[in-house]
Parts: C-alpha cells; sequence; structure tokens
C-alpha cells in the first residue's frame, strides 16, 4: 500500500527565517538605530541598550507588525518610544556626555587640515545646537536630515500630521538659525 507521506512540519523553520529577519534588521539599521537612540539619551552605553531592546521588542512583536509602514519606520517608531521611556525614567538624572564623535568624518585629499578642523568645529557647533533643542524640534532635525525620512514617513513614526511635522521642522530651522547666529556672534567679540 503506497502512503501519502505527510511533511513534518520544522518546529525550528519558522525560527530560523525570524533569526534571519533580525539578522538582516541588524545589519541594515543597528548603526542608524544606535545613532538616533544616542540623539534622544546623549550617552553611548545607553544608546547601545535602547537598540538592542528594540530589536529584542521587534523580533518578539513582529506577528503584531501590520505592514502598513516599511519596516524602517516600524523600527524607528519603536526606537523613539524606548528613548522616551528611558527619559522619562529616574535613571536619567545623571550626567550627559557630549557627542560630537559620532559626526567625526575622514578628511578628503582635496581639503587642507586647516579647512577640516574648521569644518569638524562647525559640524560639532551644529551637533550641539541640535542636541540642545527640545525634544520634539530634535527628533525632527536629525529623522528629516540626518535620516532623510520624508514628510509623511515623519508624521507616521511620531503620530502628528504633516503639517504638524512641517510646523515642528520649520520652528526647529529657526531656532538652529538664532542659536547658530547668536553663537557666531559672541565667538567673534
Amino acid at each position: 500500500m503506497i502512503r501519502k507521506q505527510r511533511s513534518q512540519p520544522s518546529t525550528y523553520e519558522p525560527e530560523v527565517q525570524a533569526e534571519k529577519r533580525l539578522e538582516m534588521w541588524i545589519q541594515e539599521y543597528g548603526h542608524d538605530l544606535k545613532w538616533l537612540a544616542y540623539s534622544y539619551v546623549k550617552d553611548y552605553s545607553t544608546a547601545e541598550d535602547i537598540t538592542q531592546e528594540t530589536f529584542i521588542k521587534a523580533y518578539q512583536k513582529f506577528s503584531t507588525f501590520k505592514q502598513e509602514s516599511l519596516i524602517k519606520t516600524w523600527l524607528y517608531k519603536i526606537t523613539i518610544n524606548l528613548c522616551k521611556d528611558h527619559l522619562k525614567s529616574s535613571y536619567m538624572k545623571r550626567v550627559v556626555r557630549k557627542g560630537a564623535e559620532l559626526f567625526r568624518s575622514i578628511p578628503s585629499s582635496k581639503e587642507t587640515p586647516e579647512e577640516f578642523l574648521l569644518q569638524k568645529d562647525e559640524d560639532e557647533a551644529l551637533l550641539g545646537q541640535v542636541l540642545k533643542l527640545e525634544d520634539k524640534y530634535r527628533e525632527i532635525i536629525i529623522l528629516y536630515y540626518f535620516e532623510e525620512f520624508d514628510i509623511k514617513d515623519l508624521a507616521q513614526v511620531l503620530n502628528t500630521s504633516p503639517n504638524t511635522v512641517k510646523t515642528r521642522l520649520r520652528r526647529a530651522r529657526q531656532l538652529l538659525q538664532e542659536r547658530l547666529t547668536a553663537e557666531g556672534g559672541s565667538q567673534s567679540e
């Protein structure tokens, strides 16, 4: 008698696929999520912890992902929420270290060492002013300019309307311009 052989469902196959998906997320988004977390918490080791927690949550909750947005948007949203939770916690009553090392870049062969140092100083001044912005303005600047989110995706990540995103972006630019102008005026005196 010929029996139809039933395929045995592999209990490990979904786990293997989920692990591959997780590895892909870590490779593709790990650095950017860590930088995003750092922009909120201003501590490198805490940012690493939040990034790891983001991937753990995403791994555990992937079945609830409705695919109404990109994975990137979903991961950024998780990271932002974890950062905000961390900032609300009592653990945040500590000293924040400066994070200018994230903006270090390799100088091109076209610029002189003096030009490189001047540009580095300007970048650090800009970063310092961005990190001093109120949360709602800082996150808009970082996500729009550094992470290159468009207005629609920003609105989705931040749970707000596109018009609110535009208004916050305009106000954040104004604040940065005022602060950098004021800082430049006080340095030249």
